[in-house]
């Protein structure tokens, strides 16, 4: 049961910070917030990274609000967890991929994704896998 409730809590925390990023990153494309440059990933400002980055922004959203609203609602929970999970696994995927692809390494980037895919796979265990 505790076990459970940790992994709730990342995942929620998970969901919320993504919904963060693309608020900043919003805010950012508006001219509100300035982020200082060596806190972004690599070529940010270039064309190609940019139409890139942006195409993350349904499956992120998506994944956050499924997996928010599975854990609030009482309706279907455990096929919006599924969704959410699929989603987040293949959003922190897709970017390592590219990554991978350009190789280019930056922890931080290459963390935040991994950890995506880390909480996919447990989410999907804890559901699948029942102790």
């Amino acid at each position: 049961m505790r076990t459970r409730l940790i992994l709730n809590t990342l995942l929620t925390a998970t969901e919320v910070g993504m919904l963060v990023y693309w608020l900043l990153a919003i805010s950012m494309a508006l001219g509100l917030v300035n982020i200082p440059p060596h806190w972004m990933y690599a070529q940010h400002h270039g064309p190609l990274v940019v139409a890139w980055n942006w195409s993350f922004f349904p499956i992120d959203v998506l994944f956050a609000g499924a997996g928010l609203l599975a854990r609030c609602s009482g309706r279907a929970p455990e096929r919006l967890a599924d969704v959410s999970f699929a989603l987040m696994f293949c959003a922190g995927l897709m970017a390592l991929s590219f990554w991978t692809l350009r190789c280019d390494f930056d922890p931080v980037w290459w963390g935040a994704n991994l950890w995506l895919v880390g909480m996919a796979s447990a989410g999907f265990v804890r559901r699948w896998c029942p102790a």
